[in-house]
């Protein structure tokens, strides 16, 4: 069984720097986590149907 690929260049991956093939393409990932380039969907921080955040009115 062969190893994935390198998510960012497709190169044969690194065991010492897996998933990726080296520190470069690791660093490549970790940058476009920081930059926002990737994002995890989720609920928005600011609800525009309840400015008061998660307390409800009443």
């Amino acid at each position: 069984m062969t190893a994935a690929p390198c998510p960012i260049c497709r190169k044969p991956s690194s065991k010492d720097f897996s998933p990726f093939c080296s520190r470069r393409c690791a660093d490549v990932d970790l940058q476009r986590w920081f930059s926002g380039t990737y994002v995890v969907p989720g609920k928005p921080e600011n609800d525009e149907d309840n400015p008061g955040g998660d307390e409800e009115e009443g």
